[in-house]
């Protein structure tokens, strides 16, 4: 069934009106009209049965039904990934939205070569994806920051995966089942296609909620490391157990 992203609190009987994108989406794209049912999201009253009880060139009109699910929690896992080429930094959202990762956050390096990454279209193409998958949520896309100003406030009570391409680091999955206990958030941390500097990686280790892994023999570009390092999480702390 169709489902749609929208921002409202949801309430049985409420009536909502999509915006004209997603009304255009509805008529002219999925040929919907009165009386046909979607299912409607918002990240915080799960997810509700609506139907439509108008569709004109004015837009679309709905009236919420039944909740279908409650709010369930997303895995506690962040993706903090160094801005890289706009084509490949949209699958990593995309591809990472679909893996189950709670929010994304943009950083600078000492490498990134990137140009500023476009957070509307981000946004836009996680909702898309967090739309397609049956979540219940859209994680947000931070604004980027340096990565030297990240880890100067990082929380010690909050474990970071970090990719290492040193080739010294002992197997994700190894380092995983050494951290497992109980739950606490964490955040993967992917670098730039020209990796981290020396004095990057330095800091990094020095920190004692740092876990470096590797992700195998192989050079992986950014966006499938991203997305091996998400699946390798999920399947070791995630919801992928359950």
């Amino acid at each position: 069934m169709i489902r749609l992203f929208l921002v409202p609190a949801m309430t049985q009987g409420a009536v909502m009106v999509p915006d004209r994108e997603q009304s255009r989406y509805l008529t002219a794209v999925m040929r919907q009209g009165v009386g046909d049912d979607i299912l409607v999201f918002n990240g915080i009253d799960g997810e509700w049965r609506a139907s439509i009880i108008e569709a004109g060139k004015r837009g679309v009109v709905l009236r919420l039904d039944s909740q279908v699910r409650p709010q369930a929690p997303t895995p506690d896992v962040e993706l903090i990934i160094a801005v890289v080429k706009r084509g490949r930094l949209e699958a990593i959202v995309e591809k990472a939205v679909e893996l189950g990762v709670r929010s994304i956050r943009l950083v600078s390096t000492e490498r990134t070569n990137a140009d500023r990454a476009r957070l509307a279209r981000l946004q836009a193409i996680a909702v898309e994806a967090a739309e397609q998958t049956g979540r219940l949520d859209v994680p947000p896309i931070h604004e980027p920051v340096k990565l030297s100003a990240l880890l100067a406030g990082w929380d010690s009570g909050h474990a970071l995966m970090y990719c290492d391409e040193g080739g010294d680091c002992p197997p994700a999955l190894a380092a995983l089942a050494l951290a497992a206990g109980p739950p606490r958030p964490w955040s993967i941390l992917v670098g730039p296609e020209g990796g981290f500097s020396p004095a990057e990686r330095a800091r990094l280790r020095e920190m004692p909620s740092v876990a470096p892994v590797s992700l195998g023999p192989r050079i992986l570009r950014a966006d499938t490391a991203a997305i091996a390092a998400l699946t390798l999480w999920q399947a070791a702390l995630g919801d992928w157990r359950d």
